[in-house]
């Protein structure tokens, strides 16, 4: 079923937009979900909570993108359910991984998504996302947003893991260095 259809569902609240969602989306919300939690229950739990915050928020919205929009409530469930369950201990989950690579560029005691200062980091990546080459740049999202192994980035980009892990590598400095002269402090 289009995309164009399935929201309709949503606004119209009929309860098939679910069923239609979930048989479309499913496999790809709980990769997203598993890559941050490592964890089967949590990962079902995130994508049914997914599905509820969905239908919960068409409307009023009305996204353009359904695949993204959905990616974006599941990565966000997710994080919120990795906070809680790992308060005093770091599970070895990719997202746990991701981020303590990205420490050196991004580092601070603040929680981003609760602050004025993340939304302007969030566009200053963004810029400097737009100057990599495509593979550098797929590389990064792939790693850093949708939390793939690094061995499932560099196969989806067509490199090495070698080649990968230095790719990452030098692209962190760089934005370090890009956030630098932008004005954040590190």
């Amino acid at each position: 079923m289009p995309d164009e259809q399935i929201v309709a569902l949503f606004w119209e609240r009929n309860e098939s937009a679910i069923t239609a969602t979930q048989s479309k989306y499913h496999r790809y919300l709980s990769k997203i979900a598993y890559n941050i939690l490592s964890d089967r229950e949590d990962t079902e739990e995130s994508v049914n909570d997914t599905y509820l915050a969905a239908w919960n928020s068409m409307p009023p919205h009305k996204p353009q993108n359904l695949a993204t929009y959905l990616g974006k409530l599941t990565r966000r469930i997710s994080i919120d359910i990795f906070r809680k369950r790992n308060r005093d201990k770091r599970k070895a989950s990719e997202y746990a991984v991701s981020l303590t690579e990205l420490e050196d560029c991004v580092a601070g005691g603040f929680a981003p998504e609760d602050t004025v200062e993340a939304e302007f980091l969030g566009e200053a990546i963004n810029r400097f996302l737009r100057t990599l080459p495509r593979d550098a740049r797929n590389l990064f999202v792939g790693r850093y947003y949708f939390m793939d192994p690094l061995k499932e980035v560099a196969g989806y980009c067509g490199m090495s893991e070698s080649k990968a892990k230095t790719t990452l590598y030098r692209t962190r400095c760089a934005l370090k260095d890009y956030l630098r002269k932008e004005g954040f402090e590190l």
